[in-house]
């Protein structure tokens, strides 16, 4: 019941809707020939951005100062 009450709401959705209600998308924005490398700068931003700072991570931690690993003898010494 409730599947056919959504059919025919669809049904009458669409016949309810003319041509003038159609938005054309272009209408609110303004697309000029520089859109699409604004497009693309941003996107190279938000790709670069994080190799750029992996290099600086990386570039960071390899000055610190690594640990010294413990001394430990190869061979038990002899203890009395």
């Amino acid at each position: 019941m409730l599947r056919q009450l959504r059919i025919s709401a669809l049904l009458a959705q669409c016949l309810w809707i003319s041509d003038a209600h159609a938005v054309d998308s272009y209408r609110y924005l303004h697309v000029t020939v520089d859109t699409p490398w604004n497009i693309f700068l941003f996107l190279l931003i938000g790709i670069f951005a994080p190799f750029i700072l992996m290099g600086v991570l990386a570039w960071y931690f390899s000055f610190k100062k690594k640990p010294a690993p413990p001394n430990h003898p190869s061979a038990p010494e002899d203890h009395p």
